[in-house]
Parts: structure tokens; sequence; C-alpha cells
């Protein structure tokens, strides 16, 4: 079954940029669907960014400010997250998946925002 595996996050200052990873292992032949969710705690993980075949869409919070993208070249497959313009309320852990949440949950990466 396909694994989802993310990385790069971090503590970074407000304003800062970071690039989150999220590997596809398995079998999976192409990312065609694939999302970014964040969770901090108490609350319901919330999608922030999502690609369909090379159609993206943002949430309104992050929208102009986080761009995602995935390489079908890599293997395994790769999708990323690139955030720009970091705010505080975008602390939170970060894990990828299909908008309908159809793969497993990876370990996810954490986003910390300080100065």
């Amino acid at each position: 079954q396909v694994q989802l595996v993310e990385s790069g996050g971090g503590l970074v200052q407000p304003g800062g940029s970071l690039r989150l990873a999220c590997a596809a292992g398995g079998p999976i032949v192409r990312i065609d669907t694939l999302g970014w969710f964040r969770q901090v705690p108490g609350r319901q993980r919330e999608l922030v960014a999502s690609i369909t075949y090379n159609r993206t869409n943002y949430a309104d919070s992050v929208k102009g400010r986080f761009t995602i993208h995935v390489d079908n070249a890599k293997i395994p497959k790769m999708m990323y997250l690139q955030m720009n313009d970091v705010k505080h309320e975008d602390a939170a852990v970060y894990y990828c998946n299909s908008p309908d949440q159809y793969y497993n949950w990876g370990p996810g990466t954490q986003v910390t925002v300080s100065s």
C-alpha cells in the first residue's frame, strides 16, 4: 500500500520560508491528486493545499503564501509545500494525504513559528 512520509518541518521565524516534502512510496505510479493538511492540538486536521492533475487549490488562509508542487519524475514520487511569509498561525503538524484522506496517515512534520 502507499506509504506517505512527511519531512522538512522545523523552526521558522515569522516572515520566513520553509519547504515541506512528502514522499509517496509503494505501489503508486504517479501522484494525480494529493494535498497538505495541518493540525494543531484540539482541532481537526484542515486541508490547506491540494493538487489534482496540476490544478492547485488553497485555503484562504494560505493563498498567495504557500505553493504546492508535485514531482512525478522522482522515485519515490514527491510532493512539496513551499511556505513563504510564514505566520504564527501556520504552526502545526503538517501531513500529506489525498483530499478524501484515502491513504493511511504518515507521521507528519512539525512546523514551529517563533522569533
